[in-house]
């Protein structure tokens, strides 16, 4: 890669791809981004989900299960599939990139034990997409001892930097903020992935606007093993993952001695309740703007306990809806200019790590 050429470009066309916990599908979001005096500045041109089938939900919900070599193919599999819907994409807009930037799907995210892995082969996707790749963007983050997330917080920084807390509401709830000059960023609690996984046992893929939850009540004995449960991570604020989720909290949610609508309601309530205090312990008492995107800023019910629970003391920001639906696409997407450019794209102040990193495996930038 020639990081000279690339150093003088200030204007990007980049492809983003995004598969987040929840498993709603593949986001692509084609930006441009241009790099001025006073910053950098984005645009999302075109933007779609590509909802995930039937066969391709199971294959990857059951990912963690296979032996070595299954995943191996899977990983190749999944690549060949991001890189086709990649060249379907571009060639349905009639669209060019300089290059696409993926995030793969997230499959094992250990950081404690020194690994993670986003599955999405970045050589498989190029030969299938025919356009340069940057992919892999945790791993060199766990390897220097960060927890390999949250990056979208480099973003945050970059193009989001007018709102006092930019929150992410997707499978897991994400904030970061600016203190005396240091981005600082952390897990607060899981959303979507508790959500989904609840309306799944009433054969729906998610509660529209949280109505299933409000219509239940609030199950005391529940809230309190949920808030039990959240204790330990408040305290150390891990990056959060599947494997946390499936040890500690879906065995709560399994209770069927509770009614749904009660278990929608209350793990909706105990997630709002963990993200306002992890608001509202990091702003002081001053007042905040809140920017709220991802999928979980539909959910009405989350969105009115997050406001009951912290009152007139925050203001929350929802910015037009390609940007709730795609901001993580757009940020994958710029972390890819970053890494093009071999600039910071992962805070060691946001993960933990020794040291900042320009994160990310290329392929074919020349």
């Amino acid at each position: 890669m020639d990081s000279k050429n690339n150093s003088k470009k200030d204007v990007y066309k980049v492809l983003g791809l995004m598969s987040g916990t929840s498993l709603d599908g593949l986001d692509i979001a084609y930006c441009t981004f241009k790099q001025t005096d006073a910053g950098w500045t984005f645009s999302i041109v075109q933007a779609e989900t590509l909802k995930y089938t039937s066969p391709w939900q199971k294959k990857l919900k059951t990912a963690h299960q296979l032996s070595g070599d299954a995943l191996v193919a899977l990983d190749v599999e999944y690549g060949h599939f991001l890189g086709e819907a990649c060249r379907t994409f571009l060639s349905k807009h009639k669209l060019n990139v300089d290059f696409i930037a993926s995030h793969g799907h997230t499959v094992f995210h250990q950081p404690d034990k020194g690994f993670t892995l986003q599955i999405g082969n970045g050589q498989a996707l190029y030969t299938s997409a025919g356009k340069p790749v940057i992919y892999d963007f945790r791993s060199l983050d766990v390897l220097y001892g960060g927890q390999g997330a949250p990056l979208v917080p480099v973003g945050d920084k970059h193009l989001f930097h007018e709102y006092d807390v930019c929150l992410n509401l997707g499978g897991i709830a994400n904030l970061s903020l600016e203190v005396k000059g240091k981005r600082l960023a952390w897990d607060a609690a899981f959303v979507n992935m508790g959500l989904n996984y609840l309306a799944g046992k009433a054969g729906k893929g998610y509660d529209a606007g949280g109505a299933m939850a409000a219509e239940g009540e609030l199950h005391a004995g529940l809230l309190k093993s949920l808030t039990k449960a959240y204790e330990p991570l408040r305290a150390k604020k891990p990056s959060l993952g599947r494997e946390i989720f499936e040890k500690k909290f879906r065995p709560l949610l399994d209770k069927d001695t509770i009614a749904l609508h009660d278990r929608l309601h209350t793990f909706t309530v105990a997630a709002a309740r963990e993200v306002g205090d992890a608001i509202l312990g990091s702003v002081g008492n001053r007042a905040a703007s809140v920017l709220c995107t991802g999928g979980g800023a539909f959910n009405h019910f989350f969105m009115s306990c997050l406001l009951e629970h912290c009152g007139d003391q925050i203001s929350l920001i929802l910015p037009d809806e390609t940007v709730i639906k795609f901001k993580e696409a757009l940020v994958f997407a710029f972390l890819g200019v970053l890494r093009s450019r071999n600039e910071v794209n992962c805070l060691k102040s946001v993960t933990q790590a020794s040291r900042d990193s320009s994160s990310g495996l290329t392929v074919g930038l020349v």
